[in-house]
């Protein structure tokens, strides 16, 4: 099984290799969907994203953890209830933080 895989592997990068279009990485590149870019790919950001960042990674975060946590709830019942309440009091201090940053202020 191992042995197949190994050839359907290097059989589907042979096939790569020869059906791709050679073209100026520079300008086919998917930095920016495609358009030109007015500046390089690495530049440095602004530290205020960085607030930004906070603020969403706090909201993805949350709702990871709530679409398991509501199919077991009603079979574990009140602890389930106050480990979400703890869970949600620890991401709404990173909020209050990155509110206090300023990260909520768009001008």
């Amino acid at each position: 099984m191992l042995g197949l895989a190994a050839a359907l592997v290097g059989t589907l990068h042979l096939v790569h290799l020869r059906t791709a279009v050679r073209a100026d990485p520079l300008t086919t590149g998917p930095f920016l969907s495609g358009m030109a870019p007015r500046e390089h790919a690495v530049s440095r950001f602004h530290a205020r994203w960085y607030a930004v960042t906070l603020l969403f990674l706090a909201f993805d975060v949350e709702m990871l953890f709530m679409y398991p946590w509501a199919v077991v709830v009603a079979q574990v019942g009140t602890p389930a209830v106050v480990e979400m309440f703890v869970f949600l009091g620890l991401l709404l201090t990173g909020v209050v933080y990155a509110w206090r940053e300023g990260a909520l202020r768009w001008a």
